[in-house]
C-alpha cells in the first residue's frame, strides 16, 4: 500500500532516512537543511527509529562522526547546507578515500560573502572534486527516493553519496508525496551487517600514513571505485523503478526529439525550462531541455547520446569558477563532448546566484542565444539577470 500526503522535500529526506532504518544520525542545524535533522530526531525520540542520534558541535565533527561509525558497519546519515558543507571539506576527501559508505543530503544553498541563505549550487559544485557520488533531485518526491536509492548506491559500492535539493525552493515546498510501505523499503535495502573495520578483534590500520611509494596507489582505488560504480547506479535504478513504478536514469530529456538547440541544467529550474520551450515549440522554435539527476560520475555517455542531431546546447550554471576556463556544470559538459565528430556549439550561462529568480523572460534570453550560437557557431558566457 502506498500512503500520499503532503510533505516538503526536507521531511521527504527525514522519511526515507527513517525507512533505511539508519543506526545513526549525526545533527547539527543550519539553514535551510535544520527541519530534516529536526524531523529524524522526532521519530527517534517517539521511538518511530532505533538510531544513535548524535548532537554535535559543528558539520567539521558530523561528517567525522559519521565516517567514525561509517567504520564500523553502522549504516549513517547526515544533512548540512553551505558554509556546513564547506566546513566539511577536509573530511568529505576522507571519507571517499576511506570507502565510507555514508549518505547526506546537501540543501543547497549560496556561500557567503556576502551572507546569504538562499539556493545556488555553489556549495556542491566547490565539492565536486571530493569523490563523493552526487545526485540531485527536482522535488520533494524524488528527494525521498534519491535518498533511498543512496543507501543502497553507497553501501554496495562503498562510496559515500550526496542528494542535492534547491534550498527553500524544494527543501520547504510542501507537495504531495507518494510513501510505500516501509517493509518494501526495507527489502530494497535491507539491513544488514557491514564489515566493522576498526574492530578489536583483529589488526587492521584505517586513515595510514601513505608515502608516496603507496599513496598514489591508493588514491586511485577511490577513483577507480567513482568510475566503476556507473554501472550500479543503472543497476539500482532499474530495480527501484521496477519495484515501485518510477523511471529513474542519469538524465532527464524534455522535447529534444528534432530540436535544434537545447538547455543542459540541474535542479528544480527543470519545471521553469519544460514551460518557456513548450511557449517556444508553438512559435515554431525546436528547442528542449536535459535535466542531469546524476553528477558524479558525469553522464558522459548519456549525455552524448541525448544530443545527437542538436546543434547548440546551452549550459546554465547556477555556480561560477572565478578564474578559470568555464563554470563547473559548462567546462564538465565540454569536456564530455569535446571529440564529438559533430560536436554542437556550446553556450555558457550563468543564472540565479545568490536566489535571484531566473524568470521566464530569463530563459526565453538563454534559449534564443543558444539558437543564435547555433547560427553563428560560437558562443560565450552571458550572465543572465545581472543588474548593471
Amino acid at each position: 500500500m502506498v500512503r500520499r500526503i503532503g510533505i516538503s522535500g526536507n521531511y521527504a529526506v527525514a522519511y526515507a532516512v527513517k525507512m533505511a532504518d539508519v543506526d545513526m544520525i549525526a545533527a547539527y542545524p543550519i539553514t535551510p537543511q535544520t527541519t530534516i535533522v529536526e524531523k529524524l530526531s522526532e521519530f527517534v525520540a517517539n521511538g518511530e527509529l532505533d538510531a544513535s542520534y548524535m548532537n554535535v558541535e559543528s558539520e567539521h565533527s558530523a561528517i567525522s562522526a559519521c565516517v567514525g561509525a561509517s567504520l564500523t558497519g553502522a549504516r549513517v546519515f547526515t544533512a548540512t547546507s553551505s558554509q556546513g558543507l564547506a566546513l566539511m571539506h577536509e573530511i568529505l576527501f576522507m571519507a571517499s578515500a576511506l570507502r565510507t559508505p555514508i549518505v547526506m543530503a546537501n540543501v543547497n544553498r549560496a556561500l557567503s560573502a556576502p551572507l546569504n541563505i538562499w539556493n545556488d549550487h555553489s556549495d556542491a559544485m566547490a565539492q565536486r572534486d571530493a569523490g563523493w557520488i552526487q545526485l540531485w533531485v527536482r522535488s520533494a518526491q524524488e528527494a525521498f527516493d534519491a535518498t533511498v536509492e543512496s543507501f543502497k548506491i553507497a553501501e554496495e559500492t562503498r562510496l559515500p553519496v550526496m542528494v542535492n535539493m534547491d534550498g527553500f525552493i524544494v527543501s520547504h515546498m510542501y507537495e504531495p508525496v507518494e510513501l510505500p510501505d516501509e517493509e518494501e523499503i526495507r527489502k530494497f535495502i535491507p539491513s544488514r551487517p557491514l564489515e566493522n573495520r576498526v574492530s578489536t578483534k583483529r589488526a587492521h590500520a584505517v586513515g595510514v600514513v601513505g608515502p608516496p611509494e603507496y599513496y598514489y596507489e591508493m588514491k586511485y582505488q577511490a577513483i577507480d571505485a567513482i568510475e566503476e560504480s556507473r554501472p550500479k547506479i543503472k543497476e539500482i535504478d532499474n530495480d527501484f523503478n521496477s519495484r515501485f513504478g518510477k523511471s529513474y536514469s542519469e538524465i532527464d530529456t524534455y522535447g529534444i526529439e528534432e530540436a535544434d538547440a537545447a538547455l543542459i541544467l540541474m535542479g528544480s529550474i527543470f519545471g521553469s525550462a519544460k514551460e518557456v520551450a513548450n511557449a517556444l515549440r508553438r512559435d515554431g522554435k525546436n528547442v528542449g531541455v536535459i535535466s542531469l539527476r546524476v553528477f558524479r560520475p558525469f553522464p558522459v555517455q548519456e549525455l552524448r547520446r541525448a544530443i545527437e542531431g542538436i546543434r547548440a546546447v546551452g549550459v546554465v550554471d547556477r555556480a561560477t569558477s572565478p578564474g578559470g576556463s568555464g563554470n563547473p556544470l559548462y567546462n564538465e559538459v565540454a569536456t564530455a563532448l569535446y571529440d564529438m565528430p559533430e560536436r554542437p556549439v556550446i553556450q555558457g550561462f550563468v543564472a540565479g546566484l545568490g536566489g535571484r529568480d531566473i524568470r521566464e523572460d530569463d530563459f526565453r534570453l538563454m534559449y534564443d542565444a543558444t539558437q543564435k550560437a547555433a547560427r553563428e557557431g560560437a558562443g560565450r558566457c552571458i550572465y543572465v539577470g545581472l543588474r548593471e
